[in-house]
């Protein structure tokens, strides 16, 4: 049987991070997008209200 491997954000240091989805409005179709980031748990609302 195979093994399965699971991905994990957290490093061995204690900081721990966060996968991001947010949604975008492009101004030239007006059409929403998707913006993917991965940042630190503790900047997780900044990066949210940032436009």
């Amino acid at each position: 049987m195979a093994k399965k491997v699971v991905a994990t954000l957290k490093t061995s240091t204690g900081k721990s991070y966060a996968k991001v989805i947010r949604m975008v409005r492009s101004p030239k179709t007006n059409a929403y997008t998707f913006e993917e980031t991965i940042v630190a748990s503790d900047s997780v609302q900044e990066f949210l209200k940032k436009k």
